[in-house]
């Protein structure tokens, strides 16, 4: 292959700047950066070349590498997954940004998993698990002669060591839970995050077989089967299990599904054992103990101009996913590995995920709608390129130093097949934070708004305005601050008759799409993907249930290996004005509003270990005022306490605090005396307070449903609520959370 070391270095946006500064580049014990971005992709290409030497030990040959690596990321051509790009030459030198981890019926395999998930996160990577081997609640512990709490409550302790260990680096801890349509506990799964109280470092996802689908189907009973007897303990309505996961999926997004005898089907090593869970959002499917090896190149960077028109340059996307695959294979050893079994497994069958970003971009330089037939005769055409010259180097790379361990047995051992070097090549992931660093558009995803107005803290309503219609405004001639002003009220074009017709055309927004026409883009990728595709069906807030169940059949119909929807506005979140700025006389400190001469409410009785607690709730017009809490007789110590917390707590709620965030400080806090209340563990009075609070609200739900209510008579877009760091919108994609402005993921 041509050496490639005169690619220009492409020009980082100065987003792409703050996100590299932020989370990317090298600090002092000071929190000072001490890298660039020129040194970062320097850094990186040396490390991950060090590979070359395992099979050539010839430093000339690793040097040349390097420079090509190097070349290759910072054109911006191709990146790879964030941990690679934070850690590689670094002490942590922990390269893989997912894991898949067993879980078998046992204390002891519980309890050990979570104790690798703790290392796993520590080392700044995800986790996903199948609770399905779990015994269902209820069921008798032969050994302890005990009963069973079930895979949900199982879940619950993942979650709370999620929560507590915080990652290396800068990202934070996420996890797939999946358990069998087919277990007997999968109605509580399927409910487990109705109300958005728990579960909250999780992704969930039914397990749906083919034997259920063809139940749905046929509107058919399918059974339910213990997994530790596998006997048959039950049988249900296929029909009516199906509409209650589209409900949850419809109310806030949970659970998705995944097609678990279609993502067998396509395993490579069936005889190593079956798949029973994937990465956190869902893209890459994986054994027990293997990792993931992710990489995205830029669709955006494969566009030329030929007698005026533009069309895909293949011969410049050859090059890259050739330099991709010997990078991407390359991580593989130059990884360290949380744990032995991790690494044993990953190097057994050196799974790469070569992805994209950019496509929203590309299919507007080729003046293609994304929502139309050409666009999908596009995706498949570009991934059925990318995947088989995948193959073609991942064979080159077996020639030059083997085929992976598991090769015989596997489904590609077959006469006149020549070996390969990588059980699977191709997976379509999200690249939230790479593809902002990348300044391309995310994934395969369309665009979410052509401009919207970032958060700052003064008076200029500055939109920030995606860079390639700005480019053609300005082009073009009809560019203004106005107009982009404008755009930002709703952040599509369809309704703005300044925009030429044309650009209205291919500058396509998710909600200008109709859930369909992203389904079949996800579908025509899939088709020629190893692994999964990981993409968002975007819904309008008053999509219907029967409309999301439509794609759910359609997604089984086209061949998908899961489905993630999200309704706007679905999950709680705080409804965000995309036309409004957060101006510095929002920002002033926070004062509650006085109390009213009448306020109604109700009082609630809880024993603790220090006798009966009455928490009084009140609200006044706006909602939410007051709580007051009295132990005891006044002027004792545990009577003093509790005014304390709840003349605190009462600031809070006259202030505007949301109560789940009350809520939440003051659950689990402990004291030396516990109590029992009803059959609940009471650990101190706070936590009674988060109990009898808790319950209030669940008793109101309709108090969060007033704000959206309002607000969908208003001009607004509803995304997915605000980010934590820097307070822009989060949007959701891709199965994840995502901050466009400073690179937060709740993903990781």
């Amino acid at each position: 292959m041509d050496t490639y070391t005169s690619a220009a270095h492409a020009v980082l946006s100065e987003n792409a700047r703050k996100v590299l500064e932020k989370r990317y580049l090298r600090k002092d014990i000071n929190g000072r950066v001490i890298e660039t971005p020129d040194e970062m992709f320097r850094r990186v290409a040396r490390n991950i070349s060090g590979a070359e030497l395992l099979y050539n030990n010839d430093e000339n040959a690793r040097k040349r590498w390097e420079d090509e690596f190097y070349a290759v990321m910072t054109s911006l051509e191709f990146l790879p997954n964030s941990p690679t790009l934070m850690n590689a030459g670094g002490d942590l030198q922990q390269l893989s940004a997912c894991f898949v981890l067993p879980v078998d019926d046992s204390m002891d395999s519980i309890f050990e998993a979570i104790k690798h998930t703790a290392l796993i996160h520590k080392s700044g990577g995800g986790t996903g698990f199948s609770f399905s081997r779990i015994r269902p609640k209820n069921d008798v512990v032969k050994s302890t002669k005990g009963i069973s709490s079930g895979p949900i409550s199982f879940m619950t302790v993942f979650d709370a060591a999620t929560e507590t260990v915080k990652q290396g680096g800068t990202r934070r801890g996420a996890n797939m839970a999946i358990l069998r349509v087919d277990h007997p506990d999968i109605l509580d799964f399927i409910a487990a995050k109705k109300n958005n109280d728990r579960l909250n470092n999780f992704n969930l996802s039914v397990a749906v077989t083919a034997d259920f689908m063809e139940a749905v189907l046929e509107d058919g009973d399918y059974e339910l089967i213990n997994p530790h007897t596998r006997s048959v303990v039950d049988k249900l309505s296929a029909k009516k299990v199906f509409e209650m996961i589209v409900e949850g999926a419809w109310r806030n997004g949970e659970p998705g599904v995944v097609f678990i005898d279609r993502i067998n089907r396509d395993n490579p090593t069936p005889l190593v054992g079956d798949i029973e869970s994937t990465n956190p959002c869902g893209e890459q499917p994986l054994l027990p103990y293997e990792s993931c090896n992710l990489g995205s190149l830029n669709l955006a960077k494969v566009v030329k101009v030929e007698n005026g028109k533009s069309k895909i340059d293949f011969e410049a996307l050859s090059r890259i996913v050739a330099l991709s695959v010997r990078f991407l294979d390359d991580v593989i050893d130059m990884n360290r590995y949380p744990l032995p079994r991790i690494e044993e497994m990953t190097k057994a069958n050196r799974k790469i995920g070569l992805g994209v970003m950019g496509f929203a971009d590309l299919l507007v330089k080729l003046e293609i709608p994304y929502d139309s037939d050409e666009a999908v005769q596009v995706s498949e055409e570009v991934m059925g390129f990318i995947n088989k010259e995948s193959k073609r180097v991942s064979r080159e790379l077996a020639r030059e130093r083997g085929a992976f361990p598991n090769f015989n047995g596997s489904t590609y051992d077959m006469a006149g097949e020549a070996p390969i070097r990588n059980a699977t090549t191709t997976t379509i992931a999200p690249t939230g934070t790479i593809s902002i660093i990348a300044g391309a558009s995310s994934g395969i995803e369309p665009y979410f708004a052509i401009a919207y107005i970032r958060n700052v803290m003064d008076n200029n309503e500055l939109p920030e305005v995606n860079g390639l219609f700005k480019e053609y405004a300005l082009q073009d001639g009809f560019y203004s601050d106005e107009l982009m002003k404008k755009i930002a009220e709703s952040g599509t074009l369809q309704d703005v008759a300044q925009v030429p017709d044309r650009y209205r055309t291919v500058f396509r927004t998710s909600h200008d799409i109709s859930p369909e026409a992203h389904l079949m883009i996800q579908a025509a990728f899939q088709k020629y993907t190893d692994n999964a595709v990981s993409k968002t069906v975007n819904f309008s807030n008053g999509a219907t249930q029967e409309a999301v169940e439509k794609v759910y059949l359609l997604a089984h119909e086209l061949g998908c290996k899961g489905v993630t929807i999200y309704r706007d506005g679905s999950r709680d979140a705080q409804v965000l004005n995309i036309g409004k700025v957060n101006r510095a006389d929002e920002q002033r400190p926070l004062k509650p509003r006085s109390r009213p001469e009448t306020v109604h409410g109700s009082t609630r009785k809880l024993g603790t270990g220090c006798g009966n607690l009455y928490i009084t709730i009140n609200e006044d017009d706006e909602g939410l005022f007051e709580l007051f809490a009295q132990i005891g007789k006044a002027g004792g110590c545990a009577a003093s306490q509790t005014e304390a917390i709840g003349r605190l707590i009462s600031l809070a709620l006259r202030a505007g605090i949301e109560p789940e965030s009350i809520v939440k400080q003051l659950r689990g806090v402990r004291c030396p005396s516990p109590a029992w209340d009803n059959g609940v563990m009471v650990l101190s009075c706070a936590d009674a307070i988060s109990k009898a609070f808790e319950r209030y609200l669940q008793g109101k739900k309709q108090y969060s449903q007033q704000a959206l209510h309002s607000a969908q008579e208003s001009r607004v877009n509803y995304l997915a609520g605000q980010c934590p760091e820097c307070g822009n919108a989060l949007i959701y994609e891709s199965g994840c959370l995502l901050c466009r402005m400073c690179g937060y993921s709740k993903c990781g």
